[in-house]
């Protein structure tokens, strides 16, 4: 199962999670810092990086360890 790792914005911070799970893995209140700490997690569990903007909205996805070989370009 490929876990997600999103950043997202609730009760006046940033947080960081594993999609579908309740609790966040860390608290900030600045998104920089959150989106730093949503790369930092998604890289060490080769996971997807969902960033989402104020609103709910997805403003980037990154993938970190699941990109094919020989892609060119």
């Amino acid at each position: 199962m490929a876990v997600t790792i999103e950043v997202y914005h609730q009760d006046e911070q940033w947080h960081v999670r594993r999609q579908g799970e309740r609790e966040p893995l860390s608290n900030h209140a600045k998104k920089d810092d959150a989106v730093a700490a949503g790369r930092a997690a998604a890289e060490r569990e080769s996971a997807e990086l969902v960033i989402k903007n104020l609103d709910g909205t997805i403003a980037q996805k990154d993938s970190h360890g699941h990109d094919p070989r020989n892609v060119p370009g």
